[in-house]
């Protein structure tokens, strides 16, 4: 059947999602084949994909798996996010309507429903090859079936007692008086403090005491009346509280990203700019993106990212609730409809911020955040996935949040003792990307897969996992292993 390119790049990463080692050359004489099928299996329909809550059922034979059509082109449309593009209502900020989104819409954005047909797809597979040699790659390092990424938006570093303001107008409002009394107490105590550096130092502690590693993302424009005004640039990153900071986060193992500002949004050529000035400050390379109040033009800003050197961006995700905005608790590559092919740039999509709730919601109990973010954690896990979350530094009692630290400690124990596999985000799409590069080019006198780079990817591109890529026989043995240089 005709295979248009966003269904092709929609295969591609329904078989990365799989955990499926992918044949070439002479090993595809006795792997598995995927048939797209105009038929569907008994009792479902083409709107199954967005009523997922289990792995979907595909139908299969001896050697040989079907993929109705219907079914990669709804996953086509929800994974490239087609309801964001161009023309596509927008709220006061510019962002697309999370309500436009064919997820919400059919109620399903709290499901990783691609991910889901990806999971499917392995079991339908490992089914399909009956007496054949099967194989599986580990899904994530060091044994660990499951990812979790921590990542920080460092929004607030200076005149705190504004940000303090700014929150009591809120919980006024929302007539919280309680919560109210709560913070001026804690801000009349922290007049003397630095309570912008307190919250970093709780998060850092917090992780810290299950050796997890995160990502911070720091703004780097330069502050103005007007961008304060508009809620966008607030602080110098060369400030010296900044590099302080900074200075710790590297010390202690975790990565820096660049949180784009609204001109970046504007004016794409301010992306180097401001990468450029934020490894002045950490003196090492700056990979990964993530745009201040996830501001972006689907498509021109990721394709300016991609022209700046960035590796990966996190702003794939809602900013009025939890969820997976395109279906996938994965790493993948941005898809750009204007040229109709997938970017150099991958997409590391978050599904959890906490002011997703306190702000958007009007959910203020803390504790209920982070069972929020549990119940999306085990979503992930069960198809192998990532599981990404925002979480404020900011969010501390002086600021407003007088039971935040402790809960947040509490999402790393959790997240830590669920066997997750707790690493920055750089490393979780480098080694994602290397993973997806792996082929088995033969099997030899054993079966044992000879293993290769991908024919389109480059040569190196297997020594950039960071950790051993390890392929894995039915059994869930060890057959074959790639160590990185």
């Amino acid at each position: 059947m005709p295979v248009d390119p966003r269904e092709r790049h929609t295969l591609a990463c329904l078989a990365d999602a799989s955990g499926l080692l992918i044949a070439e050359g002479a090993a595809r004489a006795r792997a598995v084949r995927l048939r797209l099928t105009s038929e569907l299996p008994a009792g479902a329909d083409d709107s199954a994909l967005l009523r997922a809550r289990t792995p979907l059922a595909l139908a299969y034979r001896d050697g040989e798996v079907d993929l109705p059509q219907a079914w990669l082109r709804a996953a086509a449309d929800v994974l490239t996010m087609r309801d964001d593009g161009a023309g596509a209502p927008r709220d006061k900020h510019g962002r697309p309507l999370s309500t436009s989104n064919r997820l919400v819409s059919a109620g399903a954005e709290r499901w990783p429903v691609v991910s889901l047909l990806g999971r499917a797809l392995r079991e339908a597979t490992i089914a399909a090859a009956g007496p054949r040699p099967s194989y599986t790659l580990d899904p994530w390092p060091e044994g660990k079936r499951w990812a979790a990424a921590l990542s920080h938006d460092l929004d607030v570093a200076s005149l705190w007692p504004v940000f303090t303001g700014l929150r009591l107008a809120e919980l006024v409002r929302k007539a919280d008086l309680g919560r109210t009394l709560d913070v001026l107490g804690s801000a009349a105590a922290s007049v003397f403090a630095d309570p912008v550096r307190a919250g970093v130092d709780a998060v850092l502690d917090a992780e810290a005491a299950v050796l997890a590693r995160s990502t911070w993302f720091i703004i780097c424009g330069t502050p103005s009346v007007g961008t304060f005004r508009r809620g966008d640039v607030t602080y110098r990153p060369e400030s010296t509280r900044v590099r302080d900071i900074v200075a710790r986060l590297l010390r202690e193992g975790h990565e820096v990203g660049l949180h784009g500002s609204f001109e970046t949004v504007e004016d794409g050529a301010h992306f180097p700019r401001q990468r450029s000035r934020l490894e002045a400050i950490t003196g090492t390379p700056v990979r990964g993106v993530r745009q201040h109040f996830l501001r972006r033009v689907v498509g021109e800003t990721e394709r300016h990212m991609g022209d700046a050197g960035f590796s990966y961006d996190s702003t794939g995700g809602f900013a009025d609730r939890n969820g997976f905005r395109a279906g996938l608790a994965d790493v993948a590559p941005v898809w750009d409809e204007a040229s109709g092919r997938a970017l150099s740039l991958e997409e590391a999509p978050f599904c959890w911020m906490d002011r997703a709730l306190s702000k958007y919601q009007g959910i203020e109990a803390p504790d209920r955040w982070i069972d929020d973010a549990l119940e999306l954690a085990a979503r992930c896990e069960a198809v192998q996935g990532l599981w990404c979350g925002i979480w404020h530094p900011n969010l501390t009692p002086a600021l407003g949040f007088p039971d935040a630290p402790a809960e947040y400690a509490r999402l790393v124990r959790e997240l830590s003792s669920r066997g997750a596999w707790l690493a920055p985000l750089d490393a979780v799409v480098r080694w994602r990307v290397a993973r997806r590069a792996l082929r088995a080019t033969a099997l030899d006198g054993n079966d044992t897969p000879v293993l290769a780079a991908a024919s389109d990817a480059p040569p190196e591109a297997l020594a950039k996992a960071g950790a051993t890529l390890r392929v894995l026989d039915r059994t869930g043995a060890a057959r074959a292993t790639v160590r990185p240089a």
